[in-house]
């Protein structure tokens, strides 16, 4: 069990409806230096990459983001599901479902932070169905710009995101994948890796 599990395995909470809660250190309260060793082992493994930024989606994904791109040295752009006031140019839209929050969102970035130049590695908390995940790859594909990888904390193998983001040949790193859970004894297993 690596370091990731370990920690889901010990605080990890699982609800009915294929729920994983980890917001004790992941998504609410923020464990900064799991989250140094998350963009550690992301650097080790998309090694070789010629990556000069990353890409996420907010909210739970900026933090994870941003302490990955320390490993890097590059700059973070996340998509945003609203557009303020603050935002002028033209921009990307990508319409993604949330399995969390049960809803669909637009979410946008500028066009001047993403280009064809771009190299890009897509980072984010959970892989679920893929949705969110798919609509940040056609946000990079809208811009020209090139995916060179996909980073994410938390998988959920049971579902098809990670299959389908797999088949479409993109090298897909989640750090932990859970192969089940069950919210009625707690218990969660993970695929080994």
């Amino acid at each position: 069990m690596n370091f990731l599990e370990e920690r889901i395995a010990k605080d990890g909470i699982v609800k009915e409806g294929n729920v994983l809660k980890v917001d004790s250190f992941l998504n609410h309260q923020i464990d900064i230096a799991l989250f140094n060793q998350m963009g550690q082992e992301w650097k080790k493994r998309f090694e070789g990459k010629p990556i000069n930024k990353i890409l996420t989606i907010e909210a739970s994904g900026i933090g994870i983001a941003c302490i990955a791109a320390q490993h890097f040295g590059v700059p973070v752009v996340f998509a945003k599901k609203s557009k303020s006031i603050n935002m002028e140019g033209e921009m990307y839209v990508a319409e993604v479902e949330s399995f969390t929050h049960r809803c669909k969102n637009q979410v946008i970035v500028s066009k001047k932070f993403l280009g064809p130049e771009d190299h890009v590695l897509i980072i984010d908390d959970f892989l679920a169905n893929g949705c969110a995940l798919q609509g940040l790859i056609g946000i990079v594909q809208s811009a020209g710009a090139t995916v060179e990888g996909i980073g994410i904390a938390v998988e959920k193998g049971f579902q098809a995101g990670g299959r389908m983001i797999r088949n479409l040949g993109y090298q897909l790193e989640s750090l932990a994948i859970v192969e089940s859970m069950d919210a009625t004894d707690g218990n969660i297993s993970f695929r080994e890796q």
